[in-house]
């Protein structure tokens, strides 16, 4: 591992696994940023690819480090660990930075001291094409909690969070191979404004094989995201029913794709799961 600056303000962690045929303009777009007082870790998860040989070539620029296949979650938490700047900030390595991301939210931080996180708007690239993202995909300011339910609506590569609110909410969960970051935004927002600098300044790929947020059967992850956060305790009453109402969907839906693929046993839990989530919301109804 290679160490670069002393006390910058500002970390910028890369999670990467056999992204060796795109991870060079990821890390080129942190490198061509106009705010210089940050370090970059690449976080190297087990990659059996040509990924050690692309990052050896930037010799001290980066932190490099390398671990053993332990998913996104554990590679973005490998970073949070070795970080020493006061702001932390995540790039997807098939994502882009435009070279104004860095400094925009540090000025805003600047001007908002009272403000933990912070989320610009994003460019769509869908194999190779713009896109324009749907209206459900719009990025609301400030306590996006109860719209954040539906879908995620906080991009890992768009934030920038102040350390003090990871040590109070916790890190990414690592028991999640998937939505790990829906997760995360849950336990933020349900707490904390998230803030969106109403301009584009990532630019965020999608289409491609090996991308997480493609793979079928996602919804058993948000799934569990939202029976956590409702067994919590921290959800305010209006916070809660909202959370319910979503998670009986969700429940719903994926317990009716269980049965078209067979998969009775597993249809049986999220069917009674939901059975339960209905049992709850009319006794919170009648209160």
């Amino acid at each position: 591992m290679e160490k670069a600056g002393k006390n910058p303000l500002v970390s910028v962690i890369i999670p990467t696994f056999n992204r060796g045929w795109i991870l060079k303009e990821a890390v080129d777009s942190v490198l061509e940023q106009d705010f210089g007082d940050f370090e970059l870790i690449v976080v190297d998860d087990g990659s059996t690819d040509n990924t050690p040989d692309i990052l050896g070539a930037y010799q001290k620029n980066i932190i490099r480090v390398r671990q053993n296949n332990k998913g996104v979650s554990a590679a973005r938490n490998r970073g949070i660990g070795l970080a020493s700047g006061q702001l932390i900030t995540f790039l997807d390595s098939d994502d882009l930075w435009l070279p104004k991301k860095l400094s925009a939210q540090v000025e805003f931080f600047n001007s908002d001291p009272d403000a933990l996180i912070c989320q610009t708007e994003e460019i769509w690239i869908r194999n190779g094409v713009r896109v324009n993202p749907k209206k459900k995909h719009r990025k609301p300011s400030g306590m996006i909690f109860t719209p954040s339910l539906s879908l995620c609506l906080v991009s890992p590569s768009a934030v920038m969070i102040r350390r003090s609110l990871l040590e109070s909410v916790g890190v990414f969960d690592e028991g999640l191979p998937a939505c790990e970051d829906y997760d995360l935004w849950l336990r933020i927002s349900c707490r904390y404004p998230i803030y969106l600098l109403n301009t584009p300044l990532i630019v965020k790929r999608g289409g491609h094989e090996d991308q997480l947020s493609g793979a079928p059967g996602l919804d058993r992850f948000r799934i569990q995201s939202l029976k956590k956060i409702i067994e919590s305790g921290q959800l305010s009453d209006d916070q809660c029913l909202a959370a319910i109402k979503i998670l009986r969907e969700k429940c719903s839906i994926y317990a009716g794709g269980c049965l078209k693929r067979g998969r009775k046993d597993e249809a049986l839990y999220y069917t009674r799961l939901h059975q339960v989530l209905g049992f709850k919301n009319r006794i919170y109804f009648s209160l």
